[in-house]
């Protein structure tokens, strides 16, 4: 069975978008494949969050892809600091990386002009760090987008340059991986393409938040002045609104409101009232459950504690090996 291993970064909160895409994803993959899921606190270091802010990060985190789905006996889902030898390699790693690669990473360039005032060696050596965290479970396939692909890449070059220099082919090349479906991109209410929380908080909805603001948030998505004429084109930021609707409404209500969009006789705030109930509908269950795990410490502690259980038993055979590869050799 092909293993994936998939990073999740402790920030913000799951929102529409994540949940038609990675998550989705995720429970996909953990039917299918031998699955190493991890919260990414250590990455997280690099924009020196504090120790409150951290824990409860994570603590979110891994509230919100219980209550989504996510299943324990399936798969390994972890944070990435309960597993010690990720950075005990990372450090090994570090030794074959050098200088005038990692400043080319793209992220790197990013991150140097978005946060001048603290660039750290973490954010250098970012990509070594992800690199480990594939290699040190010996994944098969990473699902990445377009940002990461730069990233996967890194990854393939430092197994390859171990393996070189210690005259091994202990490690192997990770592959992206290829998602047989096709992900649902889900679109924002500004506007501004896909749902995301760089946009702001106004181009979300977030499971964890109240239903009034779900329904504020939606009443005042952007639309257009309205068709003119009957079989007029929908406009971009209406298309949006369907789009979503596709997601959460039955066929026949997203058939009725493009019906009287074809009759140009549609008007927009009954069809973001019936989209705001749609959407409460549907967020409602999801977060009765993300409250219900994250008061539930002790299902949250016996999940990370599976998870962290599954990791180390991988990477510790990893990191025993890498040692002997190396050469280090105990005289006691």
């Amino acid at each position: 069975m092909a293993r994936v291993v998939s990073g999740i970064r402790p920030t913000g909160k799951l929102h529409l978008g994540n949940y038609f895409g990675a998550v989705k994803s995720f429970l996909k993959m953990q039917e299918e494949h031998e699955c190493f899921f991890f919260i990414a606190d250590i990455h997280s270091l690099t924009t020196h969050p504090t120790p409150q802010d951290l824990h409860n990060n994570v603590h979110q985190v891994l509230a919100e892809h219980l209550a989504m789905g996510i299943d324990v006996d399936k798969c390994a889902m972890f944070i990435q600091s309960d597993v010690p030898a990720i950075s005990e390699l990372y450090t090994y790693m570090n030794m074959n990386a050098y200088i005038g690669e990692l400043e080319r990473s793209v992220t790197y360039k990013e991150k140097k002009n978005s946060q001048p005032k603290n660039i750290n060696a973490g954010l250098l050596t970012y990509p070594v760090l992800m690199a480990v965290d594939i290699l040190v479970h010996h994944g098969d396939f990473v699902p990445v987008g377009k940002d990461q692909q730069q990233h996967l890449e890194m990854t393939r070059t430092f197994a390859n340059r171990f393996n070189h220099m210690y005259g091994t082919d202990y490690f192997k090349e990770p592959q992206a991986y290829s998602n047989t479906g096709e992900l649902v991109k889900v679109p924002g209410l500004t506007g501004q393409g896909k749902m995301s929380k760089s946009s702001g908080d106004a181009d979300t909805i977030v499971f964890d938040e109240e239903e009034s603001v779900i329904r504020k948030k939606i009443m005042r998505a952007k639309t257009d002045a309205g068709p003119t004429e009957p079989g007029q084109k929908k406009s971009e930021e209406l298309q949006n609104l369907f789009d979503i609707m596709e997601l959460v409404s039955d066929a026949s209500t997203i058939a009725h409101f493009d019906d009287l969009h074809q009759n140009a006789t549609i008007r927009y705030g009954d069809l973001k009232k019936q989209l705001a109930d749609d959407v409460v509908n549907f967020v409602a269950p999801i977060r009765e459950r993300i409250v219900h795990f994250k008061n539930d410490k002790e299902a949250l502690a016996k999940a990370a504690k599976i998870g962290a259980e599954k990791a180390n038993e991988s990477a510790v055979k990893t990191l025993k090996e890498v040692r002997e590869i190396i050469g280090f050799k105990k005289f006691y």
